[in-house]
């Protein structure tokens, strides 16, 4: 078993009245609406995602990959790069066109639609990865749509960036709070990194409740999970980017979106000297499809 972090989060807000996944299938199709934000924004994932990626999922050259949401290819092209073979699901077109550009001539080949409804080959991958984007998928049908379609002994492999960490000052954080309180209130209780403050769960720290939608399938054997510590550092472009292709930020009126993203954009500007420096962590779980 890999190695647990043992911070302590709030507990989770309520859910919607129509069940916890209804916010998810109304805001997942938002991200295509501004690719550009996306892809200029969204970091990547540090080295030891990979390194766990080889080191127990055995990823090497040859090795038959279906990423679950792949944006503009944060991962992806990591993926790549260690000799993978991609299929990729993308449910924008906008953002299938951007990731089939960036990476024409790899071997990758990208399929649009949403997961649950790809028509994909069963039992023809080695590992399926889903970065920062397992949320969106509704985990009852998910999950086991894995196992279907990876080979025996295949794996597995679900991780998120969580932009912040309880554990460590996060000064940016604070100086960003007010001017939500001011400008939108709801993004204090929504954003990623910020959200915690306000006695949210956020998703991808919740390590039991992950751990169990796995093991619920009863189709993986045990659920290996880390959390990887490390630092995010933005410019005030990138900062603004970032925090534009976050979904409750795309969900606002666009004058409001406007006022908060300029708001941010000076912030990092003028208080921060032009580099924003932010704890962030990587939540992976890993499990091997049972023979």
């Amino acid at each position: 078993m890999l190695q647990q972090r043992s911070s302590e989060f709030p507990n989770l807000l309520p859910m919607p009245a129509n069940g916890p996944f209804e916010l998810h299938l109304q805001r997942r199709g938002l991200f295509s609406s501004d690719v550009a934000a996306y892809d200029t924004g969204r970091p990547g994932y540090p080295d030891r995602v990979y390194e766990l990626l080889q080191q127990v999922c055995g990823l090497r050259t040859g090795s038959r990959v279906l990423e679950i949401g792949p944006g503009t290819g944060q991962a992806t092209g990591d993926l790549l790069s260690h000799g993978a073979t991609v299929t990729a699901v993308e449910l924008g077109p906008e953002m299938a066109a951007a990731l089939e550009a960036k990476y024409a001539g790899h071997n990758l080949s990208v399929e649009v639609g949403a997961f649950e409804d790809v028509d994909l080959v069963p039992d023809s991958f080695d590992l399926i990865a889903a970065a920062t984007s397992f949320h969106w998928i509704p985990p009852e049908t998910g999950i086991p749509r894995c196992a279907d379609l990876l080979r025996r002994n295949g794996w597995l492999a679900l991780w998120w960036n969580y932009f912040g960490d309880p554990d460590r000052p996060d000064p940016f954080r604070d100086a960003v709070t007010p001017i939500f309180q001011e400008l939108a209130p709801s993004l204090i209780d929504t954003f990623p990194g910020i959200a915690f403050l306000a006695g949210a769960h956020p998703h991808a720290t919740d390590a039991q409740t992950r751990t169990s939608e796995i093991d619920a399938s009863s189709r993986f054997g045990p659920v290996h999970y880390e959390a990887i510590p490390w630092t995010g550092r933005h410019t005030p472009a990138q900062l603004r980017a970032l925090f534009a292709s976050y979904s409750p930020c795309l969900a606002l009126p666009s004058a409001d979106r406007a006022r908060v993203l300029d708001a941010l954009e000076h912030l990092a500007a003028d208080t921060f000297g032009g580099v924003v420096e932010r704890p962030y962590l990587t939540l992976i779980y890993l499990a091997q499809r049972r023979a």
